[in-house]
């Protein structure tokens, strides 16, 4: 079972496993979009924030960063019980869990903030709660299936544009060669013109 809420600004969406092996599962099956947030030196749920396709852990609003970091405080058996704590938070990829163990790949791209208790966003967050019971699995091969089509036309629009930029510099480059021809041609003949005309007074001077 997973439970999912929305953020206070109603714009993303969160969501954490009911127990260890949910968390399991949502950290094999994540999605490319989303952020990982658990309590710091604490067991605690793994609690997700499901960013906007493009988007970094620099573009997380304040609010929805305090939701999530909210949350995963009030789902920790101790850390529930302070007046503050840190939380760690990452993108999917760079957690990893061996043996129940968290763990990064890149410790470096880890962040870490406090936050204090508020239950007044807790409730509110709980009143958005939904339980489902989804093929993580299967969504996650689909999400990737789409970046991968994404990415696909991406591709083919950026090469369309490219032989476009191409064609356009040929149109340039002809034109360009075609008005030094022309401009040559004028002067060729611009040259002939006063040469006849010399030649013609010279011949009205013969009969003079």
């Amino acid at each position: 079972m997973v439970y999912y809420f929305k953020t206070r600004c109603g714009q993303y969406t969160i969501y954490m496993g009911k127990d260890k092996y949910e968390n399991e599962d949502l950290i094999k099956y994540g999605h490319p979009e989303d952020c990982w947030f658990h309590v710091d030196d604490l067991s605690s749920a793994h609690v997700y924030l499901r960013l906007k396709s493009g988007q970094t852990l620099d573009d997380i609003p304040e609010d929805c960063l305090t939701d999530c970091c909210s949350l995963v405080k009030a789902n920790s058996i101790q850390g529930c019980k302070k007046s503050e704590v840190y939380i760690v938070y990452t993108r999917w990829k760079t957690a990893s869990m061996v043996d129940g163990q968290v763990g990064f790949h890149r410790p470096e791209n880890v962040r870490r903030c406090k936050i204090a208790k508020n239950n007044t966003i807790v409730r509110q967050l709980e009143k958005t709660k939904v339980e489902l019971h989804p093929d993580l699995a299967q969504e996650q091969q689909a999400r990737l299936k789409e970046i991968q089509r994404q990415k696909k036309a991406q591709h083919i629009l950026e090469q369309k544009k490219k032989k476009m930029e191409e064609l356009e510099r040929k149109r340039e480059m002809e034109a360009r060669s075609y008005d030094r021809i022309v401009g040559g041609e004028t002067s060729a003949s611009d040259m002939n013109g006063t040469a006849d005309a010399t030649a013609a007074e010279d011949y009205e001077d013969d009969f003079m």
